[in-house]
């Protein structure tokens, strides 16, 4: 009797421990699935992240690449890291061909804009880097009673339309103007540098002639006191510059003439 009892002691705790077993075994199935089908979501979410999301995370060096792949393949329209810079530069590049020098050619002559045209060709400057000068010229030399292929010349045989350009005396800009001989024309409250401005040089070069014909009355002593060659008796600065001007005029369609300034060169 004490053996049948351990028996069915025994067989009751075998028993137990296969279905404990089997519980196990099942739990353990059951929790790899899981396993397994969470890591399938996560994947497919990473990769969703990757494709739609990467761009609003800085990106290390070495993952550059695959961040652009993910980029280029996204559907949606998505900016990158590097999107947002592509599309300033977009815009900057929409903002320099909307030159407003380009606009303000509508404000030449047809005469000043076949000169424009000439000048280009003839000393290779840029049509629309010109514009701004020859527009002041013809604003200061109608104001001041001036021709303005005159100060087209003056511009020409000065420096070459070359807005920059400084000499050995200090003479600055197109018209090379010295600015410590002319400081009550650019204005105390310019700087340094503003008679690198075309529309300032111009104008105030033109004011510097127009400053030598009040003082000495006629157009060959003007222009040799722009020059600061009042005593050369050839007047070799008033001859090249109206050579020039000639010529001008005949680029511009226009005979001599046709219009003329106070106190022409004699």
């Amino acid at each position: 009797m004490k053996h049948a009892t351990r028996f069915d002691t025994l067989a009751r705790e075998t028993g137990g421990a296969v279905l404990s077993m089997a519980h196990a075994a099942v739990l353990s199935f059951g929790l790899l699935g899981m396993a397994q089908m969470a890591g399938q979501d996560d994947a497919a979410g990473h990769a969703r992240f990757s494709t739609v999301f990467a761009d609003t995370a800085p990106a290390p060096a070495e993952r550059a690449a695959p961040l652009s792949a993910a980029v280029q393949l996204a559907p949606a329209p998505v900016q990158a890291a590097g999107a947002g810079r592509s599309l300033v530069r977009v815009r900057g590049l929409d903002a320099l061909a909307a030159d407003p020098f380009a606009r303000a050619a509508d404000d030449l002559s047809t005469e000043m804009a076949r000169v424009r045209d000439w000048i280009a060709d003839t000393y290779r400057v840029s049509e629309t880097a010109l514009v701004p000068a020859l527009v002041a010229a013809e604003t200061s030399a109608q104001e001041l009673g001036f021709d303005p292929l005159l100060i087209v010349a003056i511009m020409a045989v000065e420096s070459s339309f070359n807005p920059r350009a400084v000499s050995n005396m200090g003479a600055q800009g197109l018209m090379q103007v010295i600015p410590r001989y002319h400081q009550d024309k650019i204005g105390p409250q310019r700087s340094k540098n503003a008679l690198f401005d075309p529309k300032v040089n111009v104008r105030v070069g033109t004011l510097v002639l127009h400053e030598g014909l009040q003082r000495y009355g006629s157009m060959q002593r003007a222009l040799q006191y722009y020059n600061g060659a009042l005593k050369d008796p050839n007047a070799r600065y008033t001859r090249k510059v109206m050579a020039l001007k000639k010529r001008l005029m005949t680029i511009a369609g226009r005979s001599a003439g046709t219009r003329g300034e106070a106190g022409q060169a004699s």
